[in-house]
Formats: structure tokens, sequence, C-alpha cells
């Protein structure tokens, strides 16, 4: 396996999606869909396959593309849909030519219910498509037993109805239809249950709820429980029907969709291109910025080269926001719907991209990632220079007993966990976060300007404006205020504070500066609460042997060295005290714990 190649699948995403094998040519030989993208792919190069065609399959592999769906059932869908466009060569064999099934909502005077594998645009409504015909069965068989519906073909305008040319058939006295040929049942009614249908496909059950717990509450009445298990059973099966799909729709027909997402240097465009009601084709490409380009810059240039190099002819596009492409071409700006989720889709697409690329040059060339993350912090904490090293503070106490400090190091955007330090606070008493703040960040860079040590570019303090004061103090004591850049983050809200800046900063909630922040503060944390433990437990220990009259520190040390804790103290016998800190001292500790 090449080292493209393998790079190319440490960054798969782990999402449900569809990946596509090309050759060294450039042609597509193998399309498949996974629940994991990264497993399903990983899945081919790590064993040995039993089968020739597979193992001659993966040596052909030049490169890897895939599209990223929501779920399983899209991806199958999709699976099928590219099969059928480029028939690639080891798919053949195992793929039919078949269409999934739709539910048909026919357009005509008592609308008829039905499944089809075609989708007429003749303005009928189609729900679906469905991965399993049995659901479809199962739906139908649910929809007929609650609401009776016709089935014949005949045209049921008024004027034939007038006329009488029509006579009811066995179906009505099955009490399966309601003899709308006969004029039996009015428009209106058979449209209150066309309505109630029409919810019960798209998943919206609350208004047919009733109807069906007093189906099997009847039936359980008059002891027909064979009845009530079979409705039970139905409602079980209908319980995994998925509404809809992104994936195919007969509604959204020949139309490209384009989406972008940006940073600093690049952005990432992606193309979905709609023929038939599905997604037949999918490119994803990055684009270097030159000077500083918006994204509507951006999409417009991706767009037109696009359209371009595949010949696109689709007299429509969908896109995220506002683009100037001329007269000729249709630019739509989805708000809701099917349309909006096709949109959305594009862009988690670009999405993932950024991420693999980001996961590549992490790999390939950490410099330049560890570049760009310090660019962005620089920009997004509004720096003066990168802040390639970084200290977090953090206090941590119950109730103002054993009060501990705690300083991380962070260096290009990592734990320097060499630099980090523990502080037992000295001078303040009580619960006082303000003052052992204040005394941690002067005891620290005090001691960092004496020894000649580098300085941080970026001191944080995990606390609001109080804890960010109070680290000021110690700062402008020792002369630094100004020299370093400091900012408070506090837990609630994760706003972001600066000195003699009452307004705070909220960072984007998916942004990397956040994260390592985040990172920083919450390693403080543990890195504090971790030394506060240790110490709180020690106090515990000690103070109890304490407690023993006449028994000195030296006596204690010399216990908690042989027995390792109180406990075990307590349960020593006589003869194993004696034998470690001599006859005297063994017998006042054996009967402080052993008092009648």
């Amino acid at each position: 396996m090449s080292a493209s190649l393998e790079l190319q699948i440490q960054t798969l995403p782990n999402t449900p999606g569809v990946y596509q094998y090309f050759d060294k040519n450039d042609v597509i030989i193998y399309v498949g869909k996974a629940k994991n993208l990264k497993k399903r792919v990983s899945s081919y190069f790590n064993k040995n396959h039993e089968n020739g065609k597979t193992r001659v399959l993966v040596k052909k592999i030049a490169h890897i593309k895939h599209i990223v769906v929501e779920t399983e059932t899209d991806a199958l869908l999709l699976e099928n849909n590219l099969i059928k466009k480029y028939k690639p060569r080891y798919n053949i064999l195992l793929k039919d030519d078949k269409s999934y099934p739709w539910l048909c909502i026919k357009k005509e005077r008592f609308p008829r219910l039905f499944m089809t594998r075609r989708v007429i645009k003749d303005g009928s409504e189609y729900f679906g498509p469905y991965t399993s015909v049995r659901t479809v069965r199962v739906l139908l068989d649910l929809i007929k037993e609650l609401y009776p519906l016709r089935t014949c073909k005949y045209d049921l305008s008024q004027q034939n109805i007038n006329e009488g040319k029509y006579k009811v058939c066995l179906e009505y006295h099955l009490k399966n239809c309601k003899g709308a040929c006969e004029g039996l049942e009015t428009e209106a009614n058979y449209n209150d249950s066309i309505k109630e249908i029409r919810n019960i496909i798209k998943g919206n059950f609350k208004e047919s709820l009733e109807k069906f717990n007093k189906m099997m509450m009847i039936a359980a009445e008059k002891m027909e429980f064979e009845e009530a298990q079979k409705i039970k059973e139905k409602l079980n099966l209908l319980s995994n029907y998925q509404a809809k799909s992104t994936i195919i729709n007969p509604s959204i027909n020949n139309v490209d969709v384009f989406s972008i997402i940006s940073d600093e240097t690049h952005g990432y465009a992606n193309f979905l291109k709609i023929s038939n009601g599905s997604i037949i084709q999918s490119h994803t490409t990055e684009i270097k910025k030159k000077l500083d380009e918006t994204d509507k810059e951006l999409l417009e240039l991706f767009i037109v080269e696009i359209r371009q190099r595949f010949n696109s002819q689709s007299p429509e596009i969908y896109v995220p926001f506002k683009v100037n492409l001329g007269e000729t071409v249709k630019v739509t700006i989805p708000k809701l719907g099917d349309k909006k989720r096709i949109v959305e889709l594009s862009e988690r697409n670009a999405k993932y991209y950024r991420q693999e690329q980001f996961k590549q040059i992490k790999i390939v060339d950490p410099d330049r990632h560890v570049k760009r993350i310090m660019a962005q912090m620089k920009k997004d904490l509004r720096l003066k220079e990168e802040p390639r090293h970084i200290e977090c503070f953090d206090n941590s106490n119950i109730q103002g007993t054993n009060p501990v400090a705690a300083c991380v190091v962070f260096k290009d955007g990592k734990p320097s966990k060499k630099d980090y330090r523990h502080y037992n606070i000295k001078t303040v008493v009580g619960p006082d976060d303000f003052g052992s703040m204040e005394e941690v960040v002067y005891r620290r860079y005090k001691r960092l300007l004496a020894e000649d040590e580098p300085l941080p570019q970026l001191i944080i303090v995990d606390g609001g404006k109080g804890q960010l004061s109070s680290a000021l103090k110690s700062l402008d004591i020792l002369g630094l205020r100004g020299k370093i850049a400091i900012i408070g983050i506090a837990k609630r809200l994760e706003e972001i504070y600066y000195p003699d800046d009452p307004i705070p900063l909220y960072l984007d909630k998916k942004s990397e500066t956040l994260k390592i922040t985040q990172y920083l503060r919450n390693e403080a944390h543990r890195f504090g609460i971790t030394f506060h433990r240790n110490k709180r437990s020690k106090s515990a220990i000690k103070s109890e042997l304490e407690q023993i009259p006449d028994v000195g520190a030296q006596t204690i040390t010399s216990l908690l060295r042989k027995f390792k804790s109180a406990k075990r103290v307590k349960e020593a016998s006589l003869e194993d005290l004696k034998n470690e800190i001599g006859h005297s001292r063994a017998t006042k500790v054996y009967n402080f714990y052993h008092k009648k």
C-alpha cells in the first residue's frame, strides 16, 4: 500500500457514508457503503482475503474518495445510485438494476394509495424510498385496516358518480371500502383520511395514536387477543420505519448543490450533482487563498470552474448564501425542508474534508499544523504574538482546608508535563480564591525572573473577573503587566475576560482555539485536584494517628512507613507494633485502638 493511500485511510471519518475506489487511470472500480467509513475501508487492507477477486481489487486501488451521509439507510440508497450510474467493474456481479419501492398517493379524485418502483411526474405524491419492501407492505396493511380506501382504478368524477356509472364491488361488502363509486362516502371525509395517512407515512403518529390504542383496547375487550397482538406487532415493525431520505427525493431534480467552509488560509468547497431526484456525483476540493478573499468570491470561482469541468447544464443551483452568476442560472438559497437538508449535507462533506486535510497535515507536516493552530489562536484571542508558550493556573480547596494551586504549561499547543508545578498556599487563610491566585502567580513569575527562565506569551487563569484582577496585581508588582498577555476563562458560558474590558469574548463552541483553551483549563483542574486529594488523604491519616496521646511525628512516620495506612496500624498486633516502635509507645498505640 502506498504512503498516500495509507494517509487517506488514517484520516477517514468514523461516520456513515459511501466510499469509491479508483484505479491508477482514475476510473471507479468499486463503490461500497459503510456504517463507519474508517473501519470498513481499513478492513480491506488489514487482513488477508480468501476471495481472489477481492485481493485483485485491493491491489488495483490507487486512491479513495468518499461521501459522508447522515444514516446507514442513506448510505445504502446513495451506493445504489452510484453503482447504477458508474457500473464499476467489481460491483456488476453484486448488484441488480432494481429500483427501491415508494408509496404513492395518486393525484386524482378519491386518491388511491399503492406501492410503486416508478416515480412518474404527474403531480402525485411519492414517499420514500424504502430499503425494505416488507416495511412498505406492513405500512400499507396498517393503513388499510385503519382507513378503508378504494383500490379500483375508476374515474370517480362527480359526473360519473351522479350518472351511476359504477357499482360497489366485493371490497365494499368486506368493509375495506366505503363505496365512493356510488356516492356513499363524501369527498371531504375521504380527504380527511388521506390527510391522516400522509401524517402516518411522514412519521407523525400523534393524531393517529389514539386510534391505534382504541383498536387494540376494543379487540382486547372483545377477547380478540390475536387481533390485538397483530396490531401491536405491526406497530412494532412500523417503529423501525424511517420517514424521508435526503439522498433521493423526486421533488429535487437536475440541480447542482455547492457549499464552502473556510479558515484563514484555505477554503474547502463541495459539489453535489442531483439528477432524477438522486445524488449521482460528489466532489470536494481545497482552494488556497491568495489575498483576503471572502467565501462568496471563492464559491463563485468554484461554481464556474466545476460546472465547466463536469460540463454541467443544470438550470438551477442550491447554495448557502447569495452568489452572482449572471442571468442564465437560477440561484436558490433554501431556508427549510429537503432543499435545506441537501445543502447541509454538502456543507457536512466540506467540513469533514477540511478535518481530514488537517489530520493529514498533522501526520505529514506537524510544523505546518502547529503554525496554523498558533496563527488561529493569535487571531481569535486578539494577541500581539503567537502563544507558543502558555501557562494556566487553578486553585483547589474544600472550605479553605488544604488549599493548593496548580500551574500547567503548554508548548506549541501540547502539554509540557515536565514543566507542570504544584503549589501549597502559604499566605492565605480560609477559602480565598482571589488571594490564592494572587500568591501563586507572584511566586511563579518571581522565580522565573530570578532564574532568568523564558516567560510565557499567554497566561490563562481559571475564573472570571475576580481571579483575573488578582493575577494582574501580582504582574503589576513584578513589572510584567503589558509584557505578558493574560486572560480569564469562566466555566459557566466559557466567557473569555480581558484586563480592563468589562465585556467578555465568546468564541465559537467548535473553534480549535476554544478547545485548546478548555484543554488547558481542564488539565490545570485535573492536576490541581489530584494534588489536593492526595494532600487531604495524607492529612486525614495523619490526624487520626496524631490523636494518640504521647505519640510524636517521628513515631507516626515510622508507623506509616511500615504499615502504610492508619487502618493497618489499627489492625496490627501488639508484637508487630513493639518490633517497630518499642514496648512503651507500642502499648500506647495498641491501647488507643483497643479500649473497652
